[in-house]
């Protein structure tokens, strides 16, 4: 980090952005030099550098300026330790699946801007956007950064969705869209699997990184992915936001045999126990059949994914078709 104030010139040689630009940012978004000197021209601090390269940044993932300044303003620490930057649950079926094949998903209309902003890597993956529709332009920065494979600009841009929005919020408009765009890039050219797994990995982290309950709250809920089944980033999304919500849960992950499920009930007592299908392959009902009988009954059975066929579930058995649902019915089975 830098020793001195620095001139504008020369804050903007380090970015590789325009002087103008520079006084745009300052004009506009209060992002100015704070060192004064009588007599002198202000001067750029080390922190000033910080919340500059932050807007550099995101503004060339496609955030929009206003947006990014709002969160440089935030970074009060150097940048290196410093975080940067509704299709419904069911829509989770748009992902890759694991053996290559594309599920159905939604059609959103619009896309990604091909190419790069100034500042930022040059390539785009191959020339191929990634369809978002009507997201926004931080689900199209973090569009072009998955076609870019740049996992640290993913992780900016989710790690602050996340914190100014909330973990719904970012999963339904951000996160969503962008993966239900890489499934339709798959199903017209059977390429991007690598896209899809990097962003997916950069999800895992970030949704890992939200705060839970103190280590002395007890899980009353049980979270798990159906027998067979891989995916498991929608159960991570729900375990965030209950977290935010302060109801800590145990989170199996994926391919939960029955066996094992019930013996994992039986040794913890969960209140609620939810199962997540992506595909028809998945969604064998006699999994819940099984759990409604068992020795250990919770409180509250519960379904959730685009794998499930509602009319072969038992009536006790509650199918969640979005987030919001699932959340406010798993809180409430929590706190009884």
């Amino acid at each position: 980090m830098m020793g001195e104030a620095l001139t504008a010139g020369a804050v903007a040689r380090r970015l590789g952005v325009a002087v103008t630009t520079l006084r745009t940012w300052h004009q506009r978004y209060g992002l100015g030099p704070s060192r004064h000197v009588p007599g002198q021209h202000r001067r750029y601090t080390a922190e000033d550098l910080d919340r500059l390269e932050v807007m550099r940044r995101l503004t060339a993932q496609g955030v929009a300026p206003a947006e990014a300044a709002a969160w440089a303003k935030r970074v009060p620490v150097p940048l290196d330790s410093a975080p940067a930057a509704d299709p419904g649950w069911a829509a989770a079926a748009a992902e890759i699946e694991p053996d290559g094949a594309a599920s159905d998903g939604a059609s959103p209309d619009g896309a990604a801007g091909d190419g790069a902003a100034p500042g930022g890597n040059t390539r785009d993956g191959g020339g191929h956007a990634i369809p978002v529709g009507r997201a926004g332009p931080t689900a199209r920065g973090l569009a072009r950064a998955a076609m870019r494979l740049d996992g640290p600009a993913q992780r900016d841009l989710l790690e602050m969705v996340v914190q100014r929005r909330g973990v719904v919020r970012a999963w339904d408009e951000v996160i969503m869209p962008v993966l239900i765009g890489i499934g339709e890039r798959y199903a017209a050219t059977l390429r991007y699997i690598e896209v899809e797994h990097l962003l997916s990995r950069s999800v895992t982290e970030v949704l890992s990184g939200v705060s839970r309950p103190p280590a002395g709250t007890s899980p009353r809920i049980l979270l798990a992915a159906a027998d067979e089944e891989q995916h498991t980033l929608p159960l991570e999304a729900l375990a965030a936001a209950l977290a935010e919500n302060g109801v800590p849960t145990r989170l199996l992950g994926a391919r939960v045999p029955p066996a094992s499920l019930s013996d994992a009930i039986e040794r913890t007592g969960p209140a609620a126990v939810l199962l997540w299908s992506q595909t028809p392959h998945t969604g064998n009902a006699a999994q819940l059949e099984r759990l409604l009988h068992g020795p250990h009954r919770p409180l509250l059975v519960a379904a959730a994914g685009p794998g499930w066929v509602k009319d072969t579930l038992p009536a006790e058995v509650s199918l969640f078709g979005d987030l919001q649902e699932a959340i406010a019915a798993l809180t409430a089975a929590a706190t009884q």
